[in-house]
């Protein structure tokens, strides 16, 4: 009975994800009284679920196939922190909308992008391998991109940024790998209900950043919203395209597009919140896509699966 319920929360993440947000604006009170200080120590709990799953074998396909996976990685920080940078230009977006947008194109893939790729019959172990590398290279990227492309308008701490992510992203990372690596009997027991625990860590986090901004959601929620589907659309468009382009086989096509086009936007609102607390807008864009791209993200792993068939 619970894995079926683990199993359920893991497939319908999309909807929950929707539902949460849908009532944390309406009914910003419950979530609203979750101070934000622990949007961090919630990311942290998702990322340590990662390196519990993360393997040796992950790794090796960066040394196996060093192609595929530097394709993707550029992919993946050319494609979205451009696109966020025109949208936010073309749409004239306020510095704070726009610094939220732009910290989502910046940040590294989303675990979610895994599951997604393996129900559209992607190269899932491109995708882990992806997801991996951009993350591993997220505390040196993220703060050096936003700076250049959002440091003209508000003031980046590229320094503090780098730190935050080694401390949110990258250590919780390497606790749950050390964990699965020394104690492989918990970890196996631990494994199967992950994606369910995850999947409910990042409903929290999401309705608590919308929570905490639902009034401004109301006033400025159909721009946020179209530009962050926008951004979404054009990365997993975009992704795989550039993957026809180079004439890579289609499964690896579909796991570049997922990768691409789901980000880490946990990470976008955390950063935003730790780092740019005169802007407050900026966590909203992160919330946004958290919400949008689970959803993009089945739709998309429908249409491959059914192309591939």
């Amino acid at each position: 009975m619970t894995k079926r319920i683990c199993d359920f929360i893991a497939k319908n993440m999309g909807l929950i994800v929707l539902a949460i947000g849908v009532l944390s604006v309406v009914f910003p009170t419950p979530l609203g009284s979750i101070d934000t200080i622990w949007i961090n120590p919630l990311l942290g709990v998702v990322m340590f679920g990662m390196g519990l799953t993360l393997n040796p074998t992950d790794f090796r396909i960066v040394f196996s196939r060093p192609k595929d996976v530097i394709i993707g990685c550029l992919a993946q920080f050319t494609i979205m922190p451009i696109t966020a940078w025109l949208l936010t230009h073309l749409f004239q977006m306020p510095e704070d909308l726009a610094l939220g947008v732009i910290l989502v194109g910046c940040c590294p893939g989303g675990t979610a992008s895994n599951v997604i790729t393996y129900l559209a019959k992607g190269d899932l172990a491109l995708s882990v391998g992806m997801t991996a590398t951009s993350t591993l290279l997220a505390p040196f990227l993220t703060p050096i991109i936003t700076w250049l492309l959002a440091g003209t308008f508000v003031h980046v701490d590229a320094v503090s940024m780098f730190f935050s992510i080694l401390q949110v992203v990258i250590l919780p990372i390497l606790v749950g790998f050390m964990i699965q690596r020394y104690m492989p009997e918990f970890t196996k027991r631990a494994v199967a209900y992950l994606p369910a625990f995850s999947s409910l860590t990042i409903v929290l986090l999401v309705g608590i950043i919308v929570a905490h901004n639902a009034g401004k959601l109301l006033t400025c929620g159909l721009l946020v919203m179209l530009v962050v589907m926008l951004h979404n659309i054009c990365g997993l468009t975009l992704g795989y395209g550039i993957g026809r382009l180079l004439r890579l086989e289609h499964k690896k096509c579909v796991a570049i597009s997922i990768e691409v086009g789901m980000q880490n936007s946990g990470l976008a609102s955390s950063l935003a919140t730790l780092h740019f607390t005169a802007y407050p807008l900026a966590t909203i864009p992160g919330a946004v896509f958290s919400v949008w791209h689970n959803i993009s993200g089945a739709i998309m792993a429908r249409v491959y699966d059914r192309n591939e068939r």
